[in-house]
């Protein structure tokens, strides 16, 4: 049996973090007057106490490294821990919610899923609505720290191919996640200031141009009104376009050009270039699918179109109208453009565009080898041969999300679901997106009329999506135990 203590001592003081942050929005209620702030004070004593305990409790197992199995075992233990936690608000505070329901919001959003199962967001206290976007903020930054450090040492669905992209490899994994987080910290602050700045200039208030700031760029989706930014000005829903863009594209390449003071790393990235067209072409058929349709024209029509295809595309979350009233092509092409997702190490979320590049590199050699049996044909992804074992791992993974959707699928309709939901439930939860589709859980709906059951299904998956599947799935194995 392995060592359970230094993974134990990371989670610790991770926890207590967690509970630092908590004094944020118990002053921002003092500020207000709700009444709330008991609320996050009692939060955070309880978070920091039981974290800093374990953390001390551990403290003497502590090394400069970690093995396989213990990396395996604190990405997962980080995002089940914080979401137990982050979750005291909601119980506590004034939605009242039960334990499901809060654990359901508090994993929501540090997966940066952005699907809730709070109403009346309009009048919650301005504490637990900025707790929703830090819940937010935080876990956006996490993933690219899991996505830039641990998964590519982890030989997790392809993403080997990033290891020690931009970084120079130290050898130890702890260590040169302080190196990544410090880098790619500077740049996440930076973009989070420069969007709010940018909504408070669209004519948000500046509370509403920090929280919102916070799920965009972390590519979160939850916001402040029910109605999402369908309360906000048009030129606010241009800049969230902006933004969400951005926050889709690989960290690590904003760091590169800052240090180089040159667009050329951004530029000549493939998956950029191949995410920022696959956005032209869906916005492309789904505004001449609303033109020739006499749905709607001019420009609403086109931000409209602009707006949802960039949040459902990045796994946002945001809405600006219902587009499951856009017609059948419409609603069928939102639900797979959910299933791409935006750059590997961005917060965005979903199976990510350049395991499609390698998809249909690997489709493309398969069909060199059939029309020319002698020929020696070997993928490449940027102008570099790919490995088998990249290859590998790659469709493995699509294996498993295919699978892992289906058999979620038929788990929640066994729950009363019915199949849209279900379906675009078990989607929407894997992908990290949000909104599903329906009059239940679609842009309109949430999911608090889902049953206890299928919301902890549902944050499982959550949890597993976000972790790109087989980081969470290698710790049910018996092998994983025995290694």
């Amino acid at each position: 049996m392995f060592d359970i203590r230094p993974v134990a001592y990371v989670i610790g003081l991770l926890v207590a973090c967690l509970g630092a942050t908590m004094f944020l929005p118990m002053l921002v209620d003092l500020a207000e007057g709700r009444g709330q702030w008991p609320v996050f004070l009692e939060s955070a004593l309880i978070t920091i106490v039981t974290g800093g305990l374990i953390a001390l409790a551990c403290s003497n197992a502590v090394k400069q490294g970690l093995s396989i199995q213990q990396t395996f075992l604190l990405t997962t233990g980080v995002w089940v821990a914080l979401p137990i936690f982050g979750a005291l608000p909601f119980v506590l505070g004034a939605t009242d919610s039960s334990y499901t329901d809060a654990f359901f919001e508090a994993m929501s959003g540090l997966t940066t899923t952005g699907s809730t199962v709070l109403s009346g967001l309009d009048e919650l206290p301005k504490g637990l609505l900025l707790w929703r976007g830090l819940l937010q903020w935080i876990g956006g930054i996490g993933i690219i720290v899991v996505a830039m450090v641990f998964l590519p040492e982890l030989r997790v669905g392809g993403m080997q191919i990033f290891r020690s992209e931009g970084f120079d490899t130290m050898g130890k994994i702890l260590p040169r996640a302080t190196q990544i987080s410090s880098s790619i910290s500077t740049i996440y602050v930076s973009l989070t200031l420069i969007c709010a700045g940018a909504y408070i200039l669209s004519g948000m208030d500046p509370f509403d141009a920090t929280v919102h700031a916070m799920t965009t760029v972390a590519t979160g989706g939850f916001a402040n009104y029910d109605a999402s930014f369908g309360a906000f000005s048009a030129s606010a829903e241009y800049v969230s376009v902006v933004f969400m863009l951005l926050a889709a594209l690989p960290f690590v390449r904003f760091v590169q050009m800052t240090a180089m003071r040159d667009v050329r790393p951004l530029a000549q990235d493939s998956q950029v270039r191949a995410f920022l067209a696959t956005a032209v072409v869906i916005v492309a058929l789904v505004t001449i699918w609303r033109y020739f349709g006499g749905d709607a024209t001019g420009e609403e029509a086109f931000r409209k179109v602009l707006f949802n295809v960039v949040s459902i595309l990045t796994g946002t979350g945001y809405a600006s109208q219902d587009y499951g009233l856009w017609g059948g092509f419409a609603v069928a092409l939102f639900f797979f453009v959910g299933l791409i997702g935006g750059c590997a190490g961005s917060t965005a979320c979903s199976v990510k565009i350049f395991r499609y590049q390698l998809l249909f590199a690997s489709i493309r050699t398969q069909l060199s080898r059939i029309r020319s049996p002698s020929g020696v044909f070997t993928p490449r992804y940027a102008g570099v041969p790919v490995g088998a074992e990249v290859m590998s791992s790659v469709m493995s993974f699509f294996v498993f999300f295919v699978v892992s959707m289906g058999v979620l699928s038929v788990a929640l309709s066994l729950t009363g679901l019915d199949f849209i939901t279900s379906v675009s439930g078990a989607a929407t939860a894997l992908a990290n997106v949000g909104p599903g589709l329906g009059d239940e859980i679609g842009p309109s709906g949430n999911f608090a009329g889902v049953g206890d059951t299928a919301k902890w299904m549902l944050s499982f998956a959550m949890l597993a999506g976000r972790l790109e599947l087989l980081a969470v799935y290698a710790i049910f194995t018996i092998r994983f135990w025995r290694a």
